[in-house]
């Protein structure tokens, strides 16, 4: 008799080629055999219950736990040739009910007046800087690239990424300028030194990344003009910016806190400011982030739609001045750090250890997945207070470009981060 668990892959997969290996030793042929084929097999009957039950969430631990086995293809064909024949995630009512149970709680939390911004913040990017050594460019930028044009390396994109949002910041000589969400300080550094006289003030809730920051600043001479912070935004009062940027941070703002959010860029930005937001996006409201995601690696993150994004910050009196979507840039960038991070494995097990290895495999590969397959994207925001403060075409962009890659013919290379 066929398990519960053969009879979903069974109905799931219909194209592509899944060899499939159940926790009695039974293998099955699923799919019409075309494609190369994924191998899959179940250690114990707890693990392939798990998965029937709750495979959001119990896929990516019984992998993390070496109960989910792949033994031809790896963690994103396997889950890119589910993604190929489905993009639902309920199968019965068992599963609705956990995932309406999930939304419940993530909005909730979102909506609590308790900060816990630094916890969730802690628990991802406190991890030791040697892990994001064995996969992000020489600049450490743990965000999308741009590869434009196609083609070129991470380095060059993620370069071409601090140029474009550069190019729609309109930077002027003599600028003060805001980041929220400071990274390990690439962003703050190349918008330093591409402004004559600027003034950067870079804000983050990673003490990990602070101290990298200011290292990396305190070396390249930037220190009386690059400041990093440990501050939360919302905290920041009595100041004035000409330039707002923020990459890679709205995601953890929780969509209960966007009109605070947007109020906050308000009373900061000058009258006649510019803000370039960056931030991933997805087609639809989801209400809620994906559970091993939320559990594992961004608690309290979440990814807005467009039409979440704008009704609060048109709210807090901000005029959208231009917005673009880049479709397939990140699951370019993730295919670049899942590879890189793969090949120093026995670096990554010697820092934490195998389970954690599997775990960081698994967030890299469903990410790629989500941007190849489920529709999400990277999208930039353009904002300011004066409708006059921005052209009125975007032949300016280009002309920034340009004017940009000469100052980075001329910018010393970057120094190697060491621990």
């Amino acid at each position: 008799m066929a398990s519960a668990f053969l009879s979903i892959v069974q109905q799931i997969i219909r194209k592509g080629s899944l060899e499939l290996t159940l926790a009695n030793g039974d293998t099955y042929m699923i799919g019409d055999g075309t494609g190369e084929t994924v191998a899959a097999r179940l250690a114990d009957q707890e693990a392939e219950d798990a998965i029937r039950r709750d495979p959001t969430m119990k896929l990516g631990e019984m992998y993390m736990q070496g109960r989910f086995i792949l033994e031809q293809g790896n963690i994103y064909d396997f889950l890119s040739l589910v993604k190929q024949n489905t993009t639902n995630e309920i199968f019965d009512f068992k599963m609705a009910a956990l995932l309406v149970g999930r939304i419940a709680w993530q909005q909730l939390k979102s909506r609590v007046p308790v900060n816990r911004n630094k916890h969730n913040v802690a628990h991802h990017y406190d991890l030791s800087a040697k892990l994001f050594d064995l996969f992000l460019d020489e600049d450490w930028q743990y965000s999308c690239g741009y590869f434009e044009p196609p083609g070129i390396g991470l380095d060059e994109a993620q370069l071409a990424k601090k140029r474009h949002i550069a190019a729609k910041l309109l930077l002027q000589p003599n600028q003060r300028i805001l980041e929220i969400g400071s990274g390990w300080g690439g962003m703050g550094m190349y918008l330093t030194e591409a402004t004559e006289g600027a003034d950067f003030t870079g804000i983050t809730l990673s003490e990990e990344q602070l101290k990298v920051s200011r290292t990396r600043a305190e070396k390249r001479g930037l220190a009386e003009r690059v400041r990093f912070e440990l501050q939360d935004y919302r905290s920041m009062t009595g100041m004035k910016f000409d330039r707002i940027v923020s990459v890679g941070m709205f995601e953890h703002v929780g969509i209960g806190n966007y009109p605070n959010f947007f109020r906050k860029v308000a009373d900061l930005l000058d009258d006649n400011g510019v803000m370039v937001l960056h931030s991933i996006g997805r087609p639809k409201p989801s209400f809620g982030t994906n559970a091993f995601i939320e559990k594992y690696i961004f608690p309290g993150g979440y990814i807005p739609s467009v039409g979440e994004v704008l009704p609060p910050l048109e709210k807090a009196g901000l005029l959208v001045r231009d917005v673009e979507i880049l479709p397939l840039h990140y699951a370019y960038t993730l295919r670049h750090w899942r590879e890189r991070f793969v090949a120093r494995k026995a670096e990554a097990v010697a820092l934490y250890d195998e389970q954690f290895f599997r775990m960081w495999e698994f967030y890299l590969a469903g990410s790629e997945m989500g941007f190849r397959w489920d529709e999400l994207f990277i999208l930039q925001i353009q904002i300011a207070k004066n409708q006059f403060t921005v052209p009125d075409n975007r032949t300016y962009i280009a002309e920034n470009e340009a004017k940009l890659k000469e100052f980075e013919a001329r910018r010393p290379p970057l120094e190697k981060v060491t621990f």
